[in-house]
């Protein structure tokens, strides 16, 4: 009877303490604002080493370009489709939070038993997948852990992990040797199997993806909280290679054994091998969609933009791509443009066909707003750029460099 009146006790005063909530809207955060805060840093950097001459200005000015399509590109990823309306923001935190005592005391007094002792936490549990932690911060967290902790699969598995989310989801080759570290110490770390799969996956070996995948979820316990998000991997990576995720050809042990020992260097030299091996089969098989966009993705992630281009450009003849691999064909296009230079009428035609899709799309906006330019078609120019520079946070580092192309355009 007292823990029926304890919980009534804390349900009433959970209500009361959440009344100012009804009266006033949650600020809302963005993950944009984190990610400008490591382009700042990364631009301050760049004009370090141009005061020092360790940079030329051709160099810096590269350099400042590629930082500043990163930011373009980030602005357009993170932009919602709709906004939540006042009304929920206002009500759903305090409903939720009445909601969560009351459920809490049917269980309890179905089920509760205050006699038990308290239970231990799980070790190894990780924190949830959606915790909020400024990049640059979790970088610097895991290089110290890592430097402090050579032999820990974990700390090793966690600076990947790091290394990969400050590359915007690419796993990176320094990413990549972290892990592979970490898996010669701990063969089944679950982390590092799962991001070793994702780099299978990038560069463009989905089955050697699927197949390390497929021994993971094996071996995991039924209840293991990040099965349906590598079920769910699983599924993405199979049906865009026109493969069912269940039924890839399996890589003999040998061949398995040969690839772990390679080096990094060696592995990468091999992926490139794999790369140029699909390349090879889709000209004997020119109709297959899917190995094309698997080919795109693949030189993408090499660093290969022109080879990019071309698969994404065969895929699109087989069928039109959507706009995220609109998105992603541009972004090829424009990659190796030098600052200042326009894009190609190639490079314009996706573009157009980007910003139809997505009006709002930062990456198109900018770069026809060049084009336009050096066209000659000034107002065109400056009108959008002015869109762009609307969507812009207060604190984008291009904004300077925007306004500055804005009053370049309106001037006689």
């Amino acid at each position: 009877m007292l823990e029926f009146l304890l919980a009534l006790l804390t349900t009433a005063t959970v209500g009361a303490l959440l009344i100012p909530l009804l009266r006033r809207r949650a600020p809302s955060t963005s993950r944009f604002e984190g990610e400008l805060a490591i382009y700042r840093d990364q631009l301050a950097e760049i004009e370090r080493e141009r005061a020092g001459g360790s940079l030329s200005e051709s160099e810096a000015a590269a350099a400042r370009l590629e930082i500043e399509r990163r930011i373009l590109a980030a602005d357009s990823a993170v932009k919602t489709t709709a906004a939540s309306s006042d009304t929920l923001h206002r009500l759903l935190p305090p409903a939720l939070a009445l909601a969560i005592p009351l459920l809490a005391l049917g269980l309890y007094l179905k089920v509760g038993d205050p006699g038990l002792p308290a239970a231990p936490f799980v070790a190894g549990a990780r924190p949830p997948a959606d915790q909020k932690m400024d990049i640059a911060q979790l970088i610097a967290q895991a290089r110290a852990r890592a430097a402090a902790e050579p032999d820990s699969a974990e700390a090793l598995s966690m600076l990947g992990e790091a290394l990969t989310l400050e590359a915007d989801g690419t796993v990176t080759p320094g990413a990549v040797e972290a892990f592979n570290k970490a898996i010669a110490l701990q063969p089944g770390d679950a982390r590092s199997l799962y991001y070793l799969g994702l780099h299978d996956a990038q560069a463009g070996d989905s089955a050697a993806a699927l197949k390390r995948w497929r021994e993971l979820e094996a071996s995991s316990p039924p209840n293991a909280p990040f099965l349906p998000m590598l079920r769910a991997e699983m599924a993405r990576v199979g049906q865009a290679a026109g493969l069912p995720a269940g039924a890839m050809p399996q890589p003999s042990r040998e061949q398995q054994e040969a690839m772990a020992a390679l080096t990094p260097e060696q592995r990468q030299q091999a992926i490139r091998g794999m790369v140029e091996g699909l390349a090879a089969r889709l000209r004997e098989n020119p109709q297959d969609r899917a190995g094309w966009l698997r080919l795109a993705n693949a030189w993408k992630v090499l660093g290969e933009s022109a080879n990019a281009v071309d698969a994404y450009a065969k895929a699109d003849a087989l069928a039109p791509v959507d706009a995220r691999l609109l998105a992603d064909w541009a972004e090829a296009h424009v990659r190796g443009l030098k600052p200042g230079e326009a894009p190609s009428p190639a490079a314009v035609a996706v573009l157009e066909r980007l910003e139809k899709a997505e009006p709002r799309n930062g990456l198109a906006l900018f770069y026809l707003g060049a084009a336009a330019f050096a066209a000659g078609d000034k107002a065109a120019a400056a009108r959008r750029w002015k869109t762009l520079l609307a969507l812009l946070p207060a604190d984008a580092p291009i904004r300077a460099m925007l306004e500055e192309r804005i009053k370049a355009a309106e001037s006689p």
